[in-house]
C-alpha cells in the first residue's frame, strides 16, 4: 500500500455488506467474537495501559484534515472530550470484545453514522485544498484512523509489557484487518504484512497530506486538556504523548517537548513496566474484557465489571447486549 493523494475510494452500503458478509462466514463460534481468548488482540487491548497511546492516537487522527473538519463539524469533541472518548470506545470495544452479532450489528451502527459525516475544507491544509470535499466513508481516510488506533495499541501495550515476537506481531496485524473490514476497509486496501504496515504508517507519518490546521490544533488542546470533564491528564502522560509524536507534528501541535519532559518520560519508563504488572486484573483489564470472559462463561457481567465498562464506554454494557441471552 502506498500513500496517494488521487485515487479516492468511498465505501458503500454494498461494500459494507459483503464485507460483513464474508467475516461472518470465518470459522469459529459466535459467542467468542471475531478476534477470541486465543487472539493476540485480546491480549493487548484488554490491557488499560494501551490508553498510554490514545492522545498520540488522537492527534495523529486530527493531523489528517479530513478527519478534523469532520470531528469540528460532526461531533461534540470540541466541547466535551470524555463523551467522545465513550462514544467512540462503546464501538471499538463491541467491535474487540463483543460477539460477532454484537460486533457486526456496531460495524452497521458506525457505517450509518458515518454516511451523514461530509463537507468541504474550510481551509487549505498541507496536499489539501480549501473547499475539497471530504466524506468519512472513504477508505484512505478510514484506513489512516485505523492505523493509528493499531501501531499506538502496540506501541503503548510494549512499553509496559514484554515485546510481542515477530510471529505474535504479524498474527496481531492479520486479526487487525477485520476490525478494518468492520470499518468499511477491503482487504486489498491494507498493507500486507506487519512490514508493509510500519512502512505504510512512516510514509503518512512525512507525507503533505497531514497537516494541522486551526481546527485541529484547538481539538488536540481539548483531548489533551480533558475538555468536559474534571479529569486531568497529568505532567508525564502528555510528556509521553508529545516524545511518541513525529517532530514536525510536535511542533505543529505546540506540544512542549524540553528537559522537564524529557526527564518525566524517563521517569515514568523506569517505573511503569515494574509497577504495572502488579495491578489487579480485575483493574489492570479494561471491563469490556471481563465482559467478554464472562459471556464465554454464559453468564451476564458482574457489578464490578459494569462499573468498570462506565469508566472505559460511558455506560454498562457493551453494545446490543440485548441480542444475548444468559444462564440464571
Amino acid at each position: 500500500m502506498t500513500v496517494e493523494h488521487e485515487s479516492r475510494q468511498y465505501v458503500s452500503r454494498a461494500n459494507m455488506e459483503e464485507l460483513l458478509s464474508e467475516l461472518s462466514h470465518l470459522p469459529g463460534e459466535d459467542c467468542y467474537g471475531f478476534f477470541g481468548p486465543d487472539s493476540v488482540s485480546w491480549q493487548v487491548n484488554r490491557e488499560s495501559a494501551v490508553f498510554l497511546g490514545a492522545g498520540r492516537a488522537a492527534l495523529l487522527q486530527l493531523a489528517h484534515p479530513w478527519v478534523a473538519a469532520s470531528l469540528v463539524h460532526h461531533s461534540n469533541l470540541r466541547n466535551d472530550a470524555i463523551g467522545r472518548f465513550h462514544s467512540t470506545f462503546r464501538v471499538i470495544y463491541t467491535m474487540l470484545f463483543g460477539s460477532r452479532a454484537q460486533a457486526i450489528a456496531a460495524s452497521r451502527q458506525l457505517y450509518r453514522r458515518h454516511t451523514s459525516i461530509r463537507g468541504e475544507l474550510p481551509h487549505a491544509i498541507g496536499a489539501h485544498a480549501q473547499g475539497e470535499h471530504y466524506e468519512a466513508n472513504e477508505v484512505a481516510a478510514l484506513s489512516w484512523v485505523y492505523a493509528t488506533l493499531i501501531e499506538s495499541a502496540i506501541l503503548a501495550y510494549e512499553f509496559v509489557r514484554p515485546p510481542l515476537l515477530p510471529d505474535e506481531r504479524e498474527q496481531y496485524y492479520a486479526e487487525s484487518k477485520r476490525m478494518a473490514a468492520l470499518f468499511g476497509i477491503p482487504p486489498e486496501a491494507l498493507p500486507q504484512d506487519w512490514a508493509a504496515f510500519s512502512r505504510y504508517t512512516a510514509e503518512m507519518l512525512e507525507s503533505p497530506l497531514l497537516g494541522v490546521g486551526e481546527d485541529a490544533l484547538a481539538l488536540g488542546h481539548n483531548v489533551l486538556s480533558g475538555v468536559g470533564t474534571k479529569i486531568r491528564p497529568p505532567h508525564w502522560y502528555l510528556a509521553l504523548t508529545a516524545f511518541w509524536m513525529p517532530q514536525r507534528l510536535r511542533t505543529a501541535f505546540a506540544l512542549s517537548f524540553g528537559a522537564p519532559e524529557e526527564e518525566a518520560v524517563n521517569q515514568v519508563a523506569r517505573r511503569l513496566p515494574l509497577l504495572y504488572p502488579r495491578v489487579p486484573h480485575l483493574l489492570r483489564f479494561v471491563g469490556p474484557f471481563h465482559e467478554a470472559q464472562a459471556r464465554l462463561r454464559g453468564r451476564s457481567p458482574g457489578p464490578l465489571t459494569r462499573r468498570n465498562n462506565r469508566f472505559w464506554m460511558g455506560q454498562p454494557r457493551l453494545l446490543y447486549s440485548e441480542m444475548l441471552e444468559f444462564k440464571r
